[in-house]
């Protein structure tokens, strides 16, 4: 029976960013099938008790600082604690990851530019013009790319997106569910591997 694994994130998420490459690796190894979902947070968290950082108690902001220098440490992977465009308004950057499979792309490759390129490179995932760019550096047409994401069909696929995760219990980044078993965080990536094992 094949192994198929939802990813609901948003490539605003550190902790999205921390994870992904690991569980794309995790899910080869299985044999899984990734079906990628990048959703809007900013609809879920008032519908699941989540706040944005900004409305957050102090101590909690605080703490992450030490959990995001410790993952990186732990992972070796490049992150800026406290990019320069973060908060960041991630729906173009979603629809582009959406318009990318929609014509017939890989969505991984593209989702991780993007998520490097706010955590590591400095760059504004919500500039068209940025977008543009990191479409070309991973081998597409990025105006095009741009200007498919813009359109009111791949808004519309973003919104559902948004409600399946609604509906299915999501309320944080990344999210992964396998066989109706959800696991929330990149924390979590152990359990969800030996779940594919079995």
């Amino acid at each position: 029976m094949s192994k198929t694994v939802d990813y609901f994130f948003t490539p605003a998420s550190p902790w999205t960013y921390l994870g992904h490459q690991r569980f794309e690796a995790i899910a080869a190894k299985a044999g899984a099938e990734v079906r990628y979902k990048p959703v809007d947070f900013g609809k879920i968290f008032p519908v699941s008790g989540g706040l944005p950082l900004g409305k957050r108690a102090p101590q909690r902001q605080s703490y992450r600082l030490f959990e995001l220098e410790r993952w990186r440490k732990f992972l070796h992977v490049p992150l800026t604690l406290e990019p320069k465009y973060f908060p960041v308004a991630a729906d173009l950057a979603s629809q582009l990851i959406i318009a990318t499979e929609r014509a017939g792309g890989k969505p991984g490759p593209i989702a991780f530019a993007l998520m490097r390129a706010c955590w590591a490179e400095e760059r504004n995932i919500a500039d068209p013009d940025v977008l543009a760019a990191i479409a070309r550096e991973q081998g597409h047409d990025g105006a095009a790319l741009v200007a498919a994401a813009r359109k009111p069909e791949i808004a519309a696929l973003y919104d559902a997106l948004t409600r399946e995760a609604i509906d299915r219990q999501v309320f944080g980044a990344p999210f992964y569910i396998y066989k109706n078993e959800p696991f929330w965080g990149q924390d979590r990536l152990d359990f969800l591997e030996r779940a594919l094992a079995e």
